[in-house]
């Protein structure tokens, strides 16, 4: 049985303001794409890499992302849809029989460890659905829609979601299927397969992953990787 990883990068730059999608601006001279896969790449658990890439830059991608960094593990590079979560489907369609655990994470987090992966790997062969999180450290209030506050809720049991997300190949692909069935769109794959009635785990990740979005990201990448530099 295998491990695939599907690796979401179908994004535009509409909140960077930049004519160069977000997944191929350069940090340290290497497109943010290339930066992620090669984490995959070394990681000894994944098996496969599915990447999903707007229709446009299929051949782009290819030559430019998955040859030129000799990712050899990408054995499928697919057309991504209109929202992240139609993306990921078109990956989770493309599965095979032979796929054991999906590990599906955003490509424009190139800080993630090798560590990391494994770790999500192993969780989910035992527990079926893992998220990565942190710690929410700030104070969160909840708030009408005149912006007055409600209620200060209890940090304690909150947590930032990331990605790497794993999962059992049965439990992603029915939280799909049920999310679709009933027209639903969540804000993560986790939060699909909560949806079903499973538990999901959620293990502690690092507050250095972070997803690459804004200008403010892009700043804050820079230093990321000069520090792993030293």
């Amino acid at each position: 049985m295998k491990t695939v990883a599907i690796i979401p990068a179908a994004g535009s730059s509409k909140r960077m303001q930049n004519n160069v999608s977000k997944q191929y601006l350069l940090l340290d001279g290497v497109p943010v794409l290339a930066r992620t896969l090669k984490i995959f790449q070394r990681s000894p658990g994944i098996d496969e890499i599915f990447l999903v890439v707007p229709g446009t830059d299929i051949d782009y991608a290819h030559e430019h992302i998955v040859e030129r960094y000799a990712i050899s593990k990408v054995s499928n590079i697919l057309a991504g849809g209109k929202e992240r979560q139609d993306s990921v489907r078109n990956g989770i369609d493309a599965l095979g029989g032979d796929h054991d655990i999906v590990v599906i994470h955003d490509g424009v987090r190139p800080f993630i460890s090798e560590e990391l992966v494994h770790e999500a790997i192993q969780e989910a062969s035992r527990a079926r659905a893992v998220t990565v999180g942190v710690p929410v450290k700030d104070t969160v209030k909840s708030v009408d829609r005149h912006g007055i506050v409600v209620s200060t809720l209890d940090r304690n049991h909150l947590w930032l979601t990331q990605t790497p997300q794993a999962f059992e190949r049965d439990v992603i692909k029915k939280a799909y299927e049920a999310a679709y069935r009933d027209n639903y769109y969540g804000t993560d794959d986790a939060s699909l397969v909560e949806r079903i009635g499973i538990k999901v785990m959620m293990i502690r990740g690092s507050y250095d992953n972070i997803k690459i979005t804004t200008k403010d990201d892009i700043m804050l990448a820079e230093i990321l990787t000069r520090r792993l530099k030293k």
